[in-house]
């Protein structure tokens, strides 16, 4: 048996360049050769020798021809022909190609001349041959006993002359069949199966021959079975392909129990896919190959799931060469075609499952159940396909499996739950609703893994899936809500209201609040779950489940406080304030839990979605506003705790400080004064803040801190006239700010400097200076006053002031003064001006000095000096100034108030450390007239009344305020 299959790079004869091959076979016998040979030698009866070896050398039904392939140098044929011959020794296989040259008209070679006129030469030797006559392109000579059983090989074309040696090559199959075959033994069995079941026993006895532990099998039968099995294929004509098929059949289930090297499986494989395009197999055979392709992948893959048990790391080889092997599975032609049918086998599967799956009653339940494992399974089945065996296919073999088996999922699943809800639409209780959940998440789940498809034509099946599910909705969250509750409930019922201890870090709520947050978990978790598709219907939901959530949260606020009260009946005060302390933490806790709410239930992309259908007014005044209505119940429910855990505080601290205030004559220091206060302070807020969370530690923090200055307000305005009182007062108020603040542990600076805690500050600080040092704050009050004031309604004064340190002298030189008032009746005044230096604690030994009265003069020009001898240290204290009076000279009564003027010594050029005005610089100062009793220093002065110098000082200055113009 002959194929020629194909040539390659044979010679062009033709005009064009190509030619029209065709090839001629025949067996020829030694013999025949012979007398051939010996005819021409005896002159043969021809005008001509004739170059061709088969048209001359048999009769012509013994040479076989091919079909002619027209203008080409590659010519493939695929044709097969069986060639009978007697004795192998004597008989040669010939085979010859021709290029078929057919008789054309004149104008068909004018037409060849015109549009190939290189090939003129050939056209003119063309014309030289006799019509119709063929030209020779190489022929192949094969003597029959030098082959094998089955040849399979290329082989060069000969010439007959070396005008053309390169005349390119043949491919050829052969094979030796023998005429008489089975036909008893193999009775009612094809050729195909008895060759599988000879190679079966052939390869089970070579591979039962192999000693234990050996190297794996190769895939090499021993020489005489494989004699064997190529002799009954050529008998019974069978083709490489299946030849090649059933091996691998074989080969395939052997590798799934024995070691069988991977290479056996790869060269079955690729001689599978090179037959393929070549020849056509029966059905049956198909369907074979393709079972066979498909138990090998699924083989592979149950293993590949579990290759860490299956291929440990020393075979870790052979989990790559069976990756190997099915990665060429995938790729081959064959598998391709055999995948064309993934619809049929998903609604197979289907079906099947979908019988599986029928309810044993006809209960609704039942019914319901039995709908929700089918959609699971299906679930998987699409999950499978995507994350599985969409990778084998579209990296092998570019098939898109996922979107195949989830379109045709898609369509069956609608169908099959359209028909069983319609079935209990109006038979939804809370039951069969809570049967229908978990159907409604695996429909989801499906619909989901839509954004996986790479195309999609038309609307998916499961689109409005979500519809069915509406009336089992209210069911859905009045059973959430209910079981939340009663897990609330009984988590109260349990709760000692003790803190909880995790490790060595104790937590200060109590166990309920941990639960409360595990409870209202399950219900975020539904929401997700949820997922509702319809925009608006998924806001109203979302106000449903906000509304219920609170209203669970402000029920465990009263149940947990009612439990307190339970547990503090019989319960001593330490205990009930520790209880009160664990209610408190819950509520805040439970504050927390509210406040991420927002976040748990994703309100932005709830947002986000409803965008075009909910406005954002609408949206923040629903769902915001109903949060913060919750949040505000709790906060003061929070207070109202923290103001039961103040009060007595409160009340403590106002008893510590009137104990305090009441003890000053008595005690001998002001820190002892404040010990038992502090003792208190300290004890009971370090319990708090041991107890208390703390945002609530601050909130309890925040009105005792506000409380105590009230009451230090309070005690300082009852006694309003010893200094050592004040002082103790402010040092009061100073230990209470360390201790409220914490060295930054409690609360802020911020927080504490209030205004009213600024002014006691002020009023305390005051009160607690000596006569002296209220005087001196007094005149630094004056000298800044005379720096910011500049109208000179009442005139001015005009000076020059310097110091020499050398002599310890002080040189005042008034110059003159200007748009004085009049004060006389003659409308002018009798001005002169007092230069005195204050303090007089400070200067006791400077007399104070006058100018010269000038008469009738409102503008009146003194020029007059003054020395005074004082030390610069005393010129740098506190308060040290020159003050001027200018007054208008009386004869029979007091001198009338013109106006003063202040200028700080520090001021004048050789006392500071930098000289603010070059020397000789006149210093010009406005008068100022004083307020009448507007001055806090001069009332804290007049009201030390048995201090003399604090009177006298008050004296003058309000003998001033009363000769002042200044309303």
């Amino acid at each position: 048996m002959v194929t020629v299959k194909e040539a390659k790079g044979i010679l062009g004869k033709d005009v064009s360049g190509f030619s029209d091959p065709y090839c001629l076979l025949a067996i020829i016998c030694t013999e025949d050769e012979a007398s051939g040979d010996q005819s021409k030698r005896d002159g043969h009866p021809l005008c001509k020798p004739k170059k061709a070896m088969v048209k001359n050398a048999i009769p012509d039904e013994e040479i076989y021809q091919t079909h002619v392939k027209k203008q080409t140098l590659n010519p493939i044929w695929n044709e097969t022909f069986i060639l009978e011959f007697e004795d192998p020794a004597t008989a040669n296989l010939h085979m010859e190609m021709w290029d078929k040259d057919e008789e054309v008209s004149l104008g068909q070679k004018l037409e060849e001349f015109r549009t190939n006129f290189q090939g003129f030469k050939r056209m003119i030797k063309d014309a030289k041959k006799m019509k119709g006559q063929d030209d020779f392109l190489g022929n192949v000579v094969l003597k029959l006993q030098d082959l094998h059983c089955t040849e399979d090989q290329w082989y060069i074309l000969e010439p007959r002359t070396e005008t053309y040696p390169e005349r390119g090559k043949c491919h050829l199959q052969l094979k030796f069949i023998h005429k008489e075959r089975d036909g008893v033994l193999s009775a009612g069995r094809t050729a195909y199966v008895n060759y599988c079941g000879i190679l079966q026993q052939f390869v089970q006895y070579d591979i039962s021959q192999k000693k234990q532990g050996s190297v794996t099998w190769k895939g090499e039968l021993s020489k005489e079975a494989q004699t064997l099995l190529d002799l009954h294929a050529t008998q019974n004509d069978l083709s490489p392909f299946l030849q090649d098929m059933g091996k691998w059949v074989a080969y395939s289930k052997l590798y799934q129990k024995l070691e069988l090297d991977h290479t056996v499986l790869l060269q079955q494989i690729t001689s599978i896919e090179y037959q393929w395009a070549l020849q056509d197999l029966p059905y049956p055979q198909k369907q074979e190959l393709g079972d066979s392709f498909h138990a090998f992948l699924q083989y592979g893959l149950s293993l590949i799931s579990k290759y860490r048990d299956v291929f440990p790391i020393a075979k870790a080889q052979r989990l790559h060469a069976l990756l190997r092997v099915m990665v060429q599975i995938c790729k081959t032609k064959a598998f391709q075609k055999q995948n064309a049918d993934c619809l049929t086998g998903t609604r197979e599967w289907f079906n099947i499952k979908k019988g599986l799956h029928q309810p044993m009653m006809k209960d609704v339940t039942e019914i319901i159940t039995a709908l929700s494992s089918l959609v699971t399974e299906v679930k998987e089945d699409i999950r499978l396909s995507k994350d599985v065996w969409n990778k084998v296919f579209s990296s092998a073999v570019q098939l898109d499996v996922f979107t195949v088996v989830y379109l045709e999922q898609d369509t069956l699943v609608a169908v099959e739950v359209g028909e069983t809800l319609s079935s209990v639409e109006d038979k939804i209780d809370m039951q069969l609703a809570a049967t229908l959940f978990p159907l409604y998440l695996s429909l989801k789940s499906i619909h989901k893994d839509k954004a996986f498809l790479q195309k999609r034509g038309k609307v998916l099946a499961l689109t409005e899936f979500h519809v069915r599910f509406r009336d089992a909705l209210p069911h859905w969250l009045n059973k959430a809500y209910n079981t939340t509750l009663e897990r609330v409930q009984r988590a109260v019922q349990v709760d000692q209201l003790q803190p909880l201890i995790d490790g060595s870090v104790p937590i200060k709520h109590s166990s309920s609040a941990v639960d409360l947050a595990a409870c209202l978990h399950p219900i975020c978790q539904m929401w997700n779950e949820l997922s509702w598709p319809d925009p608006e219907e998924a806001f109203m939901l979302m106000v449903k489940l906000t509304e219920d959530m609170c209203k669970i949260a402000l029920t465990y606020c009263n149940l947990i406080q009612q439990r307190a009260k339970e547990l503090s009946d019989t319960s001593d005060h330490s205990s009930k304030v520790n209880k009160l302390c664990v209610v408190v933490n819950n509520m805040e806790h439970l504050r927390t839990i509210l406040n991420k709410l927002p976040q748990q239930l994703n309100w932005d992309g709830l947002r986000e979605s409803i965008k075009h259908v909910i406005g954002e007014d609408q949206f923040h005044n629903t769902l915001p506003s109903q949060l913060q209505h919750s949040q505000n119940v709790l906060a003061r429910q929070i207070r109202a705790a923290l103001g039961t855990l103040g009060q007595q505080l409160r009340s403590d601290i106002e008893k510590h400080i009137m104990n305090m205030a009441a003890r000053r004559r008595y005690s001998s220091s002001t820190e002892d004064a404040v010990v038992p206060l502090m003792r208190y302070m300290e004890k009971e807020l370090h319990y708090m803040n041991e107890n208390l969370v703390q945002e609530n530690f601050n909130s309890l923090l925040n009105p005792l801190w506000t409380n105590s200055i009230k009451i230090l307000d309070n005690v300082s305005k009852q006694q309003n006239s010893v200094m050592e009182f004040f002082q103790r007062v402010h040092y009061t108020l100073q230990c209470l700010e360390q201790c409220f603040h914490a060295d930054g542990n409690g609360l802020s600076l911020e927080t504490l400097h209030t205004e009213e805690y600024k002014a006691l500050k002020a009023h305390l600080a005051l009160n607690s200076l000596s006569s002296q040092q209220l005087i001196e704050k007094f005149l630094e009050q004056k000298v800044w006053e005379q720096k910011s004031y500049s109208s000179e309604k009442y005139g001015a004064i005009t000076l020059i002031g310097s110091y020499k340190k050398s002599d310890q002298q002080l040189h005042i030189e008034v110059l003159n003064a200007v748009s004085l008032i009049p004060l006389d009746s003659n409308g002018s005044s009798d001005p002169f001006v007092q230069l005195s230096l204050e303090p007089r604690h400070r200067f006791p030994q400077v007399e104070s000095r006058c100018t010269q009265i000038k008469k009738s003069d409102l503008n009146p020009l003194f020029e007059e000096s003054f020395e005074f001898r004082v030390p610069v240290e005393q010129c740098h204290a506190a308060g040290s100034c020159l003050v001027l009076t200018v007054l208008d000279h009386d004869t029979l009564r007091s001198d009338d108030f013109e106006g003063e003027a202040f200028l700080s010594l520090r001021a004048i050029p050789g006392i500071g450390g930098s000289q603010e005005q070059a020397p000789n610089a006149q210093i010009r100062l406005p008068l100022m007239h004083p307020k009448r009793n507007e001055d806090n220093i001069l009332k804290m002065l007049e009201s030390r009344k048995g201090d003399r110098e604090a009177q006298s000082f008050v004296k003058l200055r309000r003998q001033r305020e009363k000769k002042s113009q200044e309303i």
